[in-house]
């Protein structure tokens, strides 16, 4: 061991407090980025493991080629194919057996009379398939449905709604059904397929409520007969199949219901975490650079005293970089530990709050351990490489001097590098947002936002908390001046230390901002679009719930109380070779009931093949009132459709819409996903909607709402969202709290002289302790302030690149409410973050303080 590691050690070992809160810091960060990708890899295996234990039995799947896929979707819709080829391709060699499947939506409701699940996985419904090899769901417990009206549920579903055997409940289909429970089922061995609800019917049942008309299925489940492999069993029925007919093997058919779990949620999930690890190891970052600033600040004499008995630079300079390699090593290999932990918490917890993470053993790869490591290694060294230089350049004439407290302030140089990357920063962000609309625009200039606020730190930091802190002169008095005073002493340790901290509050406003603004674009669009009083509606995001049935409407509509009730129900279908999304209605009462904008054209006569389109959408496709163009739908067919109409605003309507009639050749399971319900002129609120609450009973009780709740229900989403990034954050916060924890207890190590001559001159240790926490206080409030104008800066611009880069109008709007308390939770945090450090001050000897060198 040379004599640069020696040292290093030997001072490690001296002082190993100094790197605390480093140390914690780093494990903090790493063992969240380990947690992270140890669950992903876990989830994808158990996902890998369930797909293809439920689907062992089938060898082939039998499915129609044509397949039309939406913007956001990833499988799309299918053509159904006929049920009766499963009896045809039964007798063909090499088939021991094929079944059809039948599937859609299908959404239960539990004891409480509450819809189970909906709330982003799709809640199924199909028949139930009698041969155990080709069916995905295993039997668990009762028996196979037999009857009409009786059902097999997975069993996670059951335990959600609390139904059990023989219980009677309600299936929206979404006609509501009457249903029986006789058996509960297993996927894959589990209680259900991650919260996928699924719901067995007799194939009777399934084609009734499920299928626009009976001998339609899904896909044919195939099983080879002995000796026969799954290509082979490919290979011979495809020159048994009809034309826009194929078969693939059960194998691939496993592999993308695979795909698209990990290729959708799990990637999205990860990716997810692990922005959040990444901006916990930023602010990480900013704590490990201060730490050793000050540490090498404060060995300047040892580092010139080295320097005088024959030390090279780059023996001083290494010296301090084996420091930070040891706390680097040392701390991401208890990360790892800590990251394996948090993978094994979460595994326990998620079956409590409803998400099975699957059982069995943790899937713990060499890349998310390797990669944890390398991040926190490098994070580390490269916080302390500037700190090592500066210890290394430190001159041998230095250890003549008295080691004085760092009180360097901010350089020219530094100003005008600040102010020229605020410049460009801001010229990017406008450009991003006004000029041209570019999200990548203007990330590009809220990178340089950011950069320029961390450069200027030093700069802003006197003047903000000269103004910051004159407060606690009148109310503080001596105390409250001298905190003042140490929080000024040196600028650049002060921006460092707070840096961490408002990174933290900036991506907490951010996130508040734009959810706020997503709330009022969403109440924007439902007070300008929706002409209606009140809603009914199935709260529900993602794949899940089964919609309204589209006899809803036109009951509504018969009620004496309601002067125009229109349902809004979906189609798709490829427009000039593009798979859209369709809205199916009345279009004479869409008009009435929801603010279209400016229609060029009419409405009123549509037909079966007239469509209406928005304006975008028109321009978009060269189209104009008049003009033709073609739809192929997923049967196969390809009509011409005539431009009725062209619209303004999409936000509520959709981008193309045709009417029911049009649709009903080639729909297939129907229905609607809101209805909106206009009174007659003289009947109250109350007495409206207990009319429509009366009838909405009998279609599977969806919930009825006026504007406003309708509005608040569909931004619902979006506090969930919030209460998750809080949740995340709070660990970047966490981290800063340490950096300014560890950054003050080593000023009161470097200022112990000072403080023993404080309290010898009649300073009390109450009063210590108030001005170190006042102390935190004001870097923190520092930290805070910068962030609140950071992330509402930032706020903005995604707010304002949104909106130029989308169709939709994007509403702009400060929670001023939920900005106090992130500012109060930032100061209250700093004052936190004091308490140690103020509590080592006020206990230093005074004697030995004042005899310090």
């Amino acid at each position: 061991m040379n004599a640069s590691a020696r040292l290093s050690l030997r001072s490690l070992r001296a002082h190993k407090r100094r790197f605390a809160g480093t140390f914690t810091a780093v494990v903090l960060g790493v063992a969240f980025l380990a947690g992270t990708l140890v669950m992903g890899d876990t989830l994808r295996a158990s996902f890998d493991s369930m797909f293809a234990g439920a689907s062992s039995g089938t060898d082939a799947v039998v499915r129609s080629t044509n397949v039309i896929t939406t913007p956001g979707e990833s499988q799309g819709t299918r053509q159904p194919v006929r049920a009766s080829l499963a009896d045809d391709l039964a007798g063909q060699p090499g088939v021991a057996a094929a079944a059809p499947n039948i599937q859609g939506a299908g959404q239960l409701i539990g004891a409480n009379g509450k819809p189970i699940g909906g709330q982003g996985p799709p809640t199924l419904a199909g028949n139930w398939i009698d041969d155990p090899e080709l069916n995905a769901y295993q039997l668990a417990e009762g028996r196979a449905p037999r009857e009409s009206g009786e059902v097999v549920v997975n069993r996670g579903a059951a335990k959600t709604g609390d139904l059990n055997i023989g219980d009677t409940t309600t299936l929206r289909t979404p006609d509501p059904v009457q249903v029986t429970i006789v058996g509960l089922a297993t996927f894959g061995g589990e209680d259900g397929m991650a919260q996928v609800t699924f719901t067995g019917m007799t194939r009777a049942d399934a084609e009734k409520y499920l299928t626009p008309k009976p001998g339609e299925a899904s896909t044919i489940q195939v099983r080879a007969g002995p000796g026969v492999s799954q290509q082979e069993l490919v290979d011979t029925l495809k020159d048994r199949l009809p034309r826009g007919v194929e078969a693939i093997t059960g194998t691939e058919s496993a592999q993308e219901n695979t795909d698209m779990i990990s290729g959708q949620f799990l990637n999205l999930f990860t990716t997810f975490l692990l922005v959040f690890s990444g901006i916990a190891l930023l602010v990480a970052t900013f704590s490990i650079h201060n730490t050793f600033a000050i540490v090498v600040a404060q060995r300047t004499r040892e580092n010139a005293l080295l320097r005088a008995l024959g030390a090279s630079r780059r023996q001083v300079t290494a010296a301090t970089l084996v420091e930070a390699g040891c706390v680097a090593v040392l701390a991401s290999a208890a990360g790892l530990a800590g990251g394996i932990g948090i993978a094994a918490g979460l595994q326990a917890l998620f079956p409590a709050v409803g998400f099975p993470f699957p059982e069995g053993e943790l899937v713990i790869s060499a890349l998310s351990m390797l990669l944890p490591l390398a991040v926190g290694v490098v994070v580390c060294l490269g916080s302390a490489l500037l700190p090592a230089l500066r210890a290394g350049r430190t001159a041998p004439l230095a250890a003549l001097r008295e080691t004085a407290v760092d009180d360097s302030g901010a350089s020219r140089r530094r100003a005008v590098i600040g102010t020229a990357l605020g410049v460009a920063a801001l010229a990017a962000t406008l450009a991003g947002v006004l000029v041209s609309p570019s999200l990548t625009l203007a990330g590009v200039g809220a990178v340089l936002v950011l950069a320029s606020f961390v450069v200027l730190g030093p700069v802003a930091s006197t003047s903000a908390v000269r103004v910051l802190g004159s407060p606690l002169d009148r109310l503080r008095g001596v105390t409250g001046s001298l905190a003042r005073r140490n929080a000024l002493r040196s600028p650049k340790r002060t921006a460092a230390t707070a840096s961490a901290l408002m990174i933290g509050v900036a991506v907490v406003s951010l996130f508040t901002v734009f959810g706020a603004s997503l709330k009022a674009t969403m109440d924007q669009t439902v007070s300008r679009s929706f002409a209606g009083d009140v809603a009914v509606s199935t709260p529900s995001f993602g794949a899940g719930g089964s919609g309204l049935s589209p006899k809803l409407a036109p009951a509504l509509a018969r009620q004496p109380e309601v002067a125009t009730a229109v349902g809004l129900g979906k189609g798709v279908a490829d427009v000039d070779g593009k798979g859209r999304a369709l809205t199916v209605t009345d279009p004479a009462a869409l008009a009435r009931a929801f603010d279209l904008g400016t229609v060029r054209g009419s409405l009123d006569d549509l037909g079966t093949h007239g469509i209406a389109l928005t304006e975008n959408e028109a321009d978009a496709l060269h189209l104009k009132v008049g003009d033709t163009t073609r739809l192929a739908f997923t049967d196969g067919t390809r009509e011409p459709f005539t431009v009725r109409a062209v619209y303004d605003r999409s936000e509520l309507a959709g981008d193309y819409v045709i009417t029911r009639e049009a649709w009903a050749p080639h729909r297939a399971q129907d229905s609607d996903t809101l209805v909106s319900v206009t009174f007659k002129d003289g009947v109250s609120a109350a007495d409206g909607k207990a009319a429509v609450e009366k009838v909405a009973a009998a279609y599977g009780d969806p919930e009825v709402q006026t504007r406003d709740a309708y509005a608040q229900s569909a931004a619902g989403g979006i506090d969930m969202m919030l209460t998750l990034v809080y949740a995340l954050l709070a660990l970047a916060v966490l981290i800063a709290l340490l950096g300014i924890a560890n950054t003050l207890t080593l000023a009161v190590h470097e200022r112990t002289r000072e403080l023993g001559l404080l309290r010898a001159v009649g300073q009390t240790r109450a009063q210590l302790r108030a001005m170190v926490r006042w102390e935190s206080v004001l870097v923190a409030a520092f930290g805070t302030a910068g962030g609140l104008v950071l992330g509402g800066f930032l706020g903005w611009v995604l707010v304002k690149a949104s909106d130029g880069a989308s169709d939709s109008d994007f509403a702009f709007a400060l929670p001023p409410l939920q900005l106090v308390v992130v500012a109060l939770v930032g100061l209250a945090a700093g004052a936190l973050a004091g308490l140690r450090p103020a509590r080592r001050a006020a206990r230093l000897d005074v004697l030995r303080a004042i005899a310090a060198e």
